[in-house]
């Protein structure tokens, strides 16, 4: 099957399987390592990305689902080579620790972003649920989106 869809900005044509899945897609034929593969099974974020800005789990996407649409990896949300503010805000926090957990919680944390510019701590906390981090504790990972909406904010 070939499918068209906006790739962290630009137009992508590709002929995979329809039914194999996203996270494959985007990491080995698209080599965007940066979308992790945890559980396989939906349960630990690991492999989020955005689909038309809201967050989705790519492991439990077929390659036909990005057809037509505008996906984001971790890959493609810096702009011009800067980081964006949650990733800078991310290192300024700690709240990177092993990583596998960071291009995930990044991504649902700008669709929060996005749908909540000035989100509470609850609803921080609701916003990450879907994303698993055995490393950090949470804490950091909190502040660094609370000080990226207070930044955004401020802008």
């Amino acid at each position: 099957m070939t499918i068209h869809f906006l790739l962290n900005g630009k137009k992508t044509t590709l002929d995979v399987a329809p039914d194999r899945r996203a996270v494959d897609v985007l990491r080995e034929v698209c080599g965007l390592t940066g979308t992790k593969e945890g559980c396989g099974a939906g349960e630990c974020g690991a492999c989020t990305i955005l689909v038309d800005g809201e967050s989705r789990l790519s492991c439990l996407m077929l390659a036909a689902q990005l057809a037509g649409r505008e996906i984001t990896t971790i890959e493609g949300i810096s702009d011009e080579g800067h980081l964006h503010p949650l990733q800078d805000a991310f290192i300024q926090h700690g709240a990177v620790q092993c990583g596998f957990c960071t291009p995930g919680m990044i991504l649902s944390a700008s669709a929060l972003l996005n749908r909540n510019p000035n989100p509470s701590r609850a609803d921080i906390r609701m916003g990450l649920s879907g994303n698993l981090c055995r490393c950090t504790g949470y804490q950091k990972i909190v502040d660094a989106v609370a000080a990226t909406a207070r930044r955004e904010e401020e802008s």
